[in-house]
């Protein structure tokens, strides 16, 4: 076989992998808090559930970003971590008890939260100095996510909501076989080991920092979303079919959104701040139309921005970052990304967002995501302004000779 027949291989072992890995989260996501429903949880303990995961992840994305760039091998890290989701999560299916379920979700999430960033990490890492762009990788992760969604609906249906566990373990194993075929990237030189005192290092990139914080205005709505979307559209009579074709819309149209992205999107801060501006306000749209909807039919299709502004803000967010953290720590800074995109901001939305769903109702909920996405809109347009106006500085002083 030659080289490049050896690499297109592993290049697609790869695809598959991402493929298989996000149907499996997509199934436990989409159908788990129907799921906690049956076994007779509140809306606010499915919440504070959900909260846990979030709250484990802002001490396990930055421990296993480190220990992968200090190793060198993310793939060996991946490896583990999608084993471990395999045995841990077991109990979650078949546990009755809130305070059972709280332990070993606390857990699970450990390995399963840092899951998603060190992908992109290898995606990254993989495809640096060829062709390839991130969305074209990642774009299989979106139809794993629909496909998954949409055909798990009608069995689950058919077969009863307690059959998940036996649907998320063969489809996790299947991913699991092919992350040993995935290709592992070569290991920085010396010199460009990860230093000592990374996060700090992280914590002093300003325009960093600022994506960080204001990742957490956008995701915490997202996040509620997320979380109570299935139980919302259960209490206006949706079924788990319609569950499955709400998450398989929200999903599937993410590969055109990464194409058009991978093709067109220009690879600098600026244009990458102000795109994240656009995706906040239509992330606003989104929640206000969620505000008023009053039908099944109605949310399913409210469910196709999603495509839209998560995978909208997950892309620019995810190459923005790779943009503005140097490549030795580059696990370290997709950690910390997902740290405030599915860690800081999921605590709030578990907890919050499960006392607005019981005390306000869902439309109040949605209401104020609305908002605080405003707010995030604006501190992207601020960001943009600023680096707008120090170029033209800079570009004043270059001229004067200064």
């Amino acid at each position: 076989m030659t080289t490049g027949a050896a690499e297109r291989r592993s290049f697609t072992m790869f695809k598959l992998y991402i493929l298989f890995l996000y149907g499996a989260f997509s199934l436990l996501f989409t159908y788990v808090p129907l799921l906690f429903l049956e076994h007779g949880l509140t809306r606010f303990q499915i919440g504070m559930l959900m909260a846990g995961g979030p709250f484990v992840s802002i001490l396990a994305n930055p421990f296993w970003g480190y220990w992968s760039d200090r190793m060198q091998n993310v793939r060996r890290t991946l490896i583990i971590l999608v084993i471990c989701n395999l045995v841990v999560v077991q109990p979650v299916f078949h546990l009755h008890s809130f305070s059972w379920l709280y332990l070993v979700l606390l857990l699970y999430f450990f390995f399963q939260s840092p899951t998603f960033s060190q992908s992109n990490s290898l995606i990254l890492s993989t495809i640096e100095n060829t062709p390839y762009k991130f969305g074209t990788f990642r774009l299989w992760g979106s139809l794993g996510w629909a496909i998954a969604a949409v055909a798990a609906g009608p069995v689950l249906t058919a077969v009863g909501i307690e059959q998940l566990w036996w649907l998320y373990s063969g489809v996790l194993m299947i991913s699991l076989l092919f992350v040993f075929s995935i290709p592992q990237p070569k290991p920085a030189a010396a010199s460009d080991a990860l230093p000592g005192g990374g996060f700090k290092q992280l914590l002093g990139n300003r325009p960093f920092v600022m994506l960080l914080l204001l990742g957490v205005l956008i995701s915490v709505p997202n996040s509620i979303n997320s979380t109570f979307v299935s139980i919302y559209l259960t209490d206006m009579g949706g079924s788990a079919t319609w569950i499955g074709w709400a998450a398989f819309l929200s999903s599937v149209f993410e590969a055109p959104v990464f194409l058009l992205l991978d093709r067109y999107l220009k690879r600098d801060s600026r244009t990458m701040f102000v795109c994240l501006a656009l995706v906040s306000l239509l992330f606003s749209i989104r929640w206000l139309l969620m505000m008023l909807v009053d039908s099944p039919m109605q949310l399913i299709f409210i469910q196709l921005l999603h495509c839209i502004t998560y995978g909208g803000y997950y892309y620019i967010g995810t190459n923005l970052t790779g943009h503005l953290i140097p490549a030795r720590m580059r696990a370290s800074g997709q950690a910390a990304f997902a740290l405030t995109w599915g860690g800081v901001s999921g605590i709030f939305a578990g907890f919050a967002g499960g006392w607005m769903y019981d005390t306000l109702g869902a439309g109040k909920m949605y209401g104020i995501g609305a908002g605080v996405s405003l707010i995030g809109m604006v501190g992207f347009l601020l960001i943009w302004r600023g680096m707008r106006q120090s170029a033209a500085d800079q570009g004043t002083d270059a001229a004067a000779g200064v």
